[in-house]
């Protein structure tokens, strides 16, 4: 029964994350949700609602870890689903630099970065990396069909991770659309972590 508990966190932690920031950034005054990227919605006096997002997403994913060590078939694995994990917990610790215009009034980059800033966005990118890495790690655990998912789910994830990186870099070409690439992203490594959660639950 803790085995089942400890997975299904990994079933929710994705969608409760993914509600609570599309939300929140339809709420929030000023904030373009195709253009800032996620991480914006935790400046300013409601800041709170997504590092708040941040703490329970990474708890969900910390408890999903544990699941996976325990009942499913990578240790390797399940260590990198913790460091993703960590690296959430990490983002919504240390508050990101405003980038991108946002908010209001604020450079589209910072003249010198904070070292709350620097130290989110390490964490993130060891975060990001991490996920990338479960992906190929598990896609030998299973079979042919569940092996090019998890794999084509690894380049995909990393491969848009880039690109938003560099939209929030201010490559002109892709500015404007940096927070939707990045959602894209997201939303890739949350749904390869809740189909990894229901093929272990049923596993």
């Amino acid at each position: 029964m803790l085995d089942r508990l400890l997975l299904t966190c990994g079933l929710v932690a994705g969608p409760l994350f993914t509600v609570a920031y599309l939300t929140e950034g339809a709420l929030r005054a000023h904030y373009r949700p195709l253009r800032h990227p996620v991480s914006s919605l935790a400046i300013g006096d409601r800041g709170w609602t997504q590092t708040t997002n941040f703490m329970v997403g990474s708890l969900l994913s910390l408890a999903f870890a544990v699941g996976l060590w325990r009942a499913g078939p990578s240790h390797w694995g399940a260590l990198l689903v913790g460091v993703w994990a960590i690296g959430l917990l990490c983002g919504g610790i240390f508050r990101t630099d405003p980038v991108s215009g946002y908010p209001p009034g604020t450079p589209d980059l910072p003249e010198s970065n904070t070292r709350p800033g620097v130290l989110h966005d390490l964490f993130s990118l060891a975060g990001f990396a991490a996920l990338t890495a479960a992906c190929f790690v598990f896609a030998w655990s299973g079979t042919p069909g569940w092996a090019i998912y998890s794999v084509a789910s690894g380049l995909l994830f990393a491969a848009t991770m880039v690109l938003a990186s560099a939209a929030f870099a201010q490559k002109e070409s892709l500015v404007d659309l940096g927070g939707l690439i990045q959602r894209v992203s997201v939303t890739i490594g949350w749904a390869w972590l809740a189909v990894l959660a229901v093929r272990t639950l049923h596993g």
